[in-house]
């Protein structure tokens, strides 16, 4: 209901029925807000003698203007208001059930078709659609090659590369590298598949409860996996354990700011967008698609972070350069460590989870609770991709694993990408390039059978 009254359709509906009411009661009366929802809870109220403070405590009205709605409902103006807002109701059942010939999105070359439809079934049909974003960016100097916000524009406007969603295991590169770089843990290490849990008193990990995540199946084997395999079947588990082997999260806040998501920023509340708890290390926090690219083009780029910028420069009439872009850059992980981390992410993306690409290429898929996202990030020594799956609202999802995680939602997206390539021989990508080369003792770090 809330998606069929934000529509187009509903709102000329709307103010065709209570528009000029609204704005007479605004200016008389002085109450500053007469949405659908004060008019319904104010004929609620009405209807069963109901308390003006519980509309205060709901936050349907300001306690300062309540007096200004009670003037309000003590007016022959009330009456025509609630008769029209019941007129409305009508209208909008009447007319948002009746079929009509209409243009509804599609994936065919026109994107869209026609059909006979009711716009109660199209906001069903459009929100049937999974939505998606990607990004691709030279990790060399942040420059952006594609940016794609959405399926289809004309329908879906909202630009989801900048839209804020949770990152699931798409983080745990950082997290490792972090491990690796920072805390001296070696990617051959051993961990057991095991619950482990966080308690209120340990480290400066500052939880008031106990916190104890699973693996995404739900599922612990009690086989010990390095960190190659931990990162590679994204056990949970071995994640938790590391950030366990840390004693806090603001190594890890610190890895993340150093690439480009701050540790500062935070929401209109004051509440931080990467907060200081445990649970970060899993991906429980909202970030964008254009954070989490340029975040990776560290790992592509020799440990060295590039801010992804989409304009080069700009020209006057006259060819005279008025404006430059120059993405930020700065050394984020120390090229031995970084060496290991590229090997991880090909490792991950390698045998029979490769991508059929005929180049250096790495890579990590992500996928959050309730499989409301699913995100992959990948590595070439060229071009930083990511791509992000889900539904415009985080309830439209999969019920199932198997469905709804990055693997099956995201991935095929960034391989049909590299596969198109590959078959350009225009487009000049060169598919023989190779990493930096990591500096000497690379090899005995890497070199687990030692």
């Amino acid at each position: 209901m809330r998606k069929n009254k934000e529509s187009q359709r509903y709102l000329a509906l709307h103010d065709r029925y209570l528009g000029s009411l609204k704005e007479n009661a605004m200016d008389k009366f002085g109450v500053t807000v007469l949405s659908e929802n004060v008019i319904k809870s104010m004929m609620r109220r009405e209807k069963i003698n109901g308390s003006w403070e519980f509309l205060v405590e709901t936050d349907v009205i300001q306690k300062h203007l309540v007096e200004n709605y009670k003037k309000l409902e003590k007016s022959p103006q009330w009456s025509v208001i609630k008769n029209a807002y019941d007129a409305l109701q009508t209208a909008f059942e009447e007319e948002f059930s009746r079929e009509i010939p209409m243009k509804v999105f599609d994936y065919n070359e026109k994107g869209y078709k026609e059909v006979v439809m009711s716009p109660f079934d199209s906001v069903r049909y459009h929100n049937q659609h999974l939505q998606g974003s990607f990004l691709a960016v030279d990790p060399r100097n942040g420059h952006i090659k594609a940016w794609v916000g959405g399926v289809g524009f004309n329908y879906f406007k909202y630009d989801h590369v900048n839209s804020r969603r949770q990152v699931g295991s798409t983080i745990k590169p950082f997290v490792y590298a972090t491990a690796i770089s920072l805390m001296g843990i070696s990617p051959c290490q051993e961990y057991e598949d095991i619950q482990y849990t966080i308690a209120p008193g340990d480290a400066n990990f500052l939880v008031d409860k106990e916190w104890s995540p699973s693996n995404a199946n739900e599922e612990f084997t009690g086989n010990k996996y390095n960190l190659y395999q931990g990162l590679l079947y994204s056990k949970n588990s071995i994640t938790v354990r590391l950030v366990k082997e840390m004693g806090n999260v603001d190594v890890i806040r610190e890895m993340l700011d150093n690439v480009g998501i701050s540790k500062n920023l935070a929401y209109p509340n004051g509440i931080r967008i990467v907060p200081r708890v445990p649970s970060i290390c899993l991906g429980a926090m909202d970030l964008t698609l254009y954070e989490m690219t340029g975040a990776y083009t560290a790992f592509a780029n020799d440990g060295i972070y590039s801010q992804p910028i989409f304009v080069n420069r700009i020209e006057d009439k006259n060819g005279k350069v008025i404006y430059s872009g120059v993405a930020k850059r700065q050394r984020a992980i120390n090229p031995l460590y970084n060496g290991v981390m590229v090997d991880m992410l090909k490792n991950n993306i390698g045998g029979q989870f490769g991508l059929g690409i005929h180049t250096e290429i790495g890579g990590k898929t992500g996928t959050t609770n309730d499989y409301a996202d699913g995100w992959f990030m990948c590595i070439t020594p060229e071009l930083v991709t990511g791509v992000w799956v889900g539904g415009d609202d985080k309830w439209i999802r999969f019920l199932t694993l198997d469905d709804g995680q990055g693997f099956v939602m995201a991935r095929p997206v960034i391989q049909k990408f590299y596969q198109a390539l590959q078959k350009d021989t225009t487009i000049g990508f060169d598919f023989n390039a190779q990493f930096p080369e990591p500096p000497a003792g690379y090899l005995d770090l890497v070199d687990c059978s030692k």
